[in-house]
């Protein structure tokens, strides 16, 4: 079933068009096998023929994301690293939040504390994880740290470890996936980066359409002028979002596109 609640903005009295897209990658944009379909890629073009600018806004770090937005032949701005960095365009940065390597130190200690949960760590310097992590081991103060990640299907183990950020009272906890923990400085996420683009760019976040499938999707899906969960997102997002789409397996990106973002808007 579709939620509907804001399919279109007013604008100068006359019916007018969303003005940005905030696409998330994995699970949204990205099939299972990580690639974009034609459908997908074709509907992201009317977007901007028709004047949306369209930004992924993902987890992944910049070097993640550039290959799809090259294939794309995006020239817009991105949104890494779940808000950690704002790029004004692929290679040109507007802005990034850094983790404070004391914290960095508390939440690796935890994981090896655990020990079962899979972990990893995004740096400046790049991707470290629970095979490779950095050496010396606690050399933490010689790195930049964008965000920390535990992955486990163990429900008891990852609700403990939650449970135990949650009372520093000093991080942004979501989830790219039911089985893990994603962590950020406390107010960086991909809404505060949407709303500061939107500041950049002249529009209001009324004027601004968030899709994506996980937590770290649902603080911009609820502030945006109009927030669309994916077919296969986790519940909590459908229930925050006024409309949801196909999944990622049946180019939900494109029927979005079609049915919500540009149904009805007047081309300019």
């Amino acid at each position: 079933m579709i939620k509907w609640q804001k399919p279109f903005i007013w604008l100068g009295g006359k019916l007018d068009m969303y003005k940005l897209l905030a696409l998330d990658m994995d699970g949204t944009l990205l099939t299972d096998e990580q690639t974009i379909s034609d459908e997908n890629a074709e509907w992201i073009r009317r977007a901007m023929d028709a004047g949306v600018t369209v930004c992924f806004s993902t987890g992944r770090g910049f070097q993640g994301a550039l290959p799809f937005a090259e294939q794309l032949g995006l020239e817009t701005p991105l949104i890494t690293v779940n808000g950690s960095e704002i790029w004004s365009k692929p290679h040109v940065l507007y802005r990034r939040t850094l983790m404070n390597a004391g914290e960095l130190r508390r939440l690796h200690e935890l994981a090896l504390h655990h020990v079962e949960p899979w972990y990893w760590g995004y740096a400046v310097e790049g991707i470290f994880n629970k095979e490779k992590w950095i050496e010396p081991a606690n050399d933490y103060e010689n790195l930049h740290w964008l965000k920390f990640g535990y992955h486990t299907e163990n429900d008891a183990i990852r609700a403990e470890i939650r449970r135990e950020i949650e009372s520093w009272g000093s991080m942004e906890i979501t989830n790219s996936s039911p089985w893990n923990l994603e962590l950020n400085p406390l107010g960086v996420n991909k809404a505060s980066a949407v709303r500061e683009l939107c500041g950049v760019l002249g529009i209001a976040m009324d004027e601004a359409v968030a899709i994506g499938d996980s937590l770290n999707d649902i603080a911009a899906i609820r502030e945006c002028g109009l927030g669309i969960a994916m077919g296969n997102a986790q519940d909590e997002v459908k229930e925050a979002a006024d409309a949801v789409t196909l999944s990622n397996n049946e180019h939900g990106v494109a029927h979005a596109i079609r049915e919500f973002v540009l149904k009805g808007a007047t081309v300019r």
